[in-house]
């Protein structure tokens, strides 16, 4: 909003004054500042009904007095009114007691760490798409799709395990036999609508940071089409410090609801699976749906968390093999300008690399790997030792820095994912030898 110039797609990244637009394309650029305005607008009045919005005293207050109301008082007081002959043979209290607890912590973490984040800096720095870190006037249609993309991707997840929610229910209602049919509907509507509004805190939280994620992975895409249009190497490594900047920051902010929405996740599955395994009773959907169905919502929101931060890492990683391979094609093709012409270098580049591009190759296991168009970059052979120190030296800088979500330290990336599969995959193991082996 008080951004006086901004970057042209041809311009240096000096700081140059945009000149005066068209009526035409003035009309087009406000439409889509409206629309970009609309939809953040949209976003954080959901997460003001949610009560992630604590910035007063009173909304603080309110946010947690309603999720003390919603998210923990309604769901003990069904628990406790649901009673019948056989909830002791099935242990329905005990697993749906487990549970509530399960859900209420991983509700708290979500929305004590995002309301903290959201007080702080605000919806818009917090998102990155403010005019002085997002440029916001470059990415505008991209970001209007990312954020249009959150209330898909939580609706797309929301909405059957909601259904799941209300089967079980009603199952479970039909097994007590109520005396009031009447008695029998407000226990389910009220048990789906509290279930429903934790669910909702933790999956929003697991979005909000796969958005931001994808965010700045649009920044990272548009990183290598400077080397279409520049050749200055400290326009490089400005842009590139910059994007490390705040990636860092968005590690900064979220690593605490990464390490505990992961220990809340794992501490809830270990106590699901020693449960269903170690009972001695009949398990069914009756007295273990509700295990079901909240350890898809864990496990979609730790996927979507993890999808997020290995997809802007390898990106970040990635800029690293391109960069490579810009810095070898200009070395192995840029010629003494005492030996051979001009145009005869350009001649002998154009035939080794007839499209005049450089072709971006990322492994076939890339879910995204689609996504990376080919870009071309100038290649006009340079006799300059001094341009070649400075192109080796950009490429060693980006090797010692290669960026990406990190957790203390760790960068969140395939080795990570690979080192905590095997730590579940041993827990699992515990567990079942713990419960099943040995009472065999």
């Amino acid at each position: 909003m008080g951004n006086r110039y901004t970057r042209t797609e041809e311009d240096s990244p000096a700081q140059v004054q945009v000149p005066l637009l068209e009526p035409e394309h003035t009309q087009t650029e406000e439409e889509k500042d409206t629309q970009l305005d609309r939809i953040l607008r949209r976003l954080d009045i959901f997460l003001s009904v949610f009560g992630f919005h604590q910035s007063s005293l009173l909304g603080f207050l309110l946010s947690w007095a309603a999720f003390l109301l919603l998210g923990v008082a309604v769901p003990v007081v069904i628990l406790r009114l649901s009673s019948c002959s056989d909830c002791e043979k099935y242990q329905i209290y005990n697993f749906e007691l487990d549970i509530i607890v399960s859900q209420s912590c991983l509700a708290i973490v979500s929305l004590a760490c995002v309301s903290h984040n959201l007080r702080k800096y605000g919806i818009r720095n917090f998102l990155f798409v403010d005019r002085l870190h997002g440029q916001m006037l470059r990415f505008r249609k991209e970001y209007t799709e990312k954020i249009q993309g959150f209330f898909r991707l939580l609706i797309f997840w929301i909405l059957p395990c909601i259904l799941l929610k209300t089967a079980r229910e009603i199952f479970h209602n039909i097994y007590m036999y109520q005396d009031f049919w009447w008695q029998s509907v407000a226990m389910i509507l009220a048990s789906v609508f509290s279930w429903t509004y934790l669910t909702t805190i933790s999956l929003s939280a697991c979005l909000l940071f796969n958005l931001v994620c994808n965010l700045q992975v649009i920044h990272l895409e548009n990183y290598g089409k400077l080397l279409e249009r520049d050749s200055d190497v400290s326009v490089f490594i400005e842009e590139h410090l910059r994007l490390r900047h705040y990636l860092s920051k968005i590690s900064h902010r979220f690593r605490i609801f990464l390490i505990l929405a992961f220990l809340v996740v794992t501490a809830s599955q270990f106590l699901t699976l020693f449960r269903a395994t170690a009972s001695t009773g009949i398990t069914n959907f009756i007295n273990g749906g509700d295990f079901a169905v909240f350890s898809i919502v864990q496990v979609v929101g730790i996927i979507l968390c993890l999808n997020a931060a290995t997809k802007i890492s390898h990106r970040a990683q990635g800029v690293i093999s391109v960069a490579c391979r810009w810095h070898a094609l200009l070395t192995c093709n840029s010629t003494d300008a005492s030996e051979l012409s001009v145009s005869n270098s350009v001649g002998n580049l154009e035939a080794m690399n007839p499209s005049g591009s450089l072709p971006m190759n990322y492994s076939e296991s890339d879910l995204e790997s689609q996504d990376y168009p080919t870009h071309s970059i100038n290649t006009q052979p340079v006799s300059s030792i001094f341009t070649y120190l400075k192109r080796q030296a950009f490429v060693t800088y980006l090797q010692s820095n290669p960026g990406g979500i990190t957790i203390f330290g760790w960068t969140v990336d395939r080795t990570l994912i690979n080192t905590l599969f095997f730590l579940e995959f041993t827990l699992v193991l515990f567990v079942l030898g713990k419960t099943l082996v040995l009472s065999t």
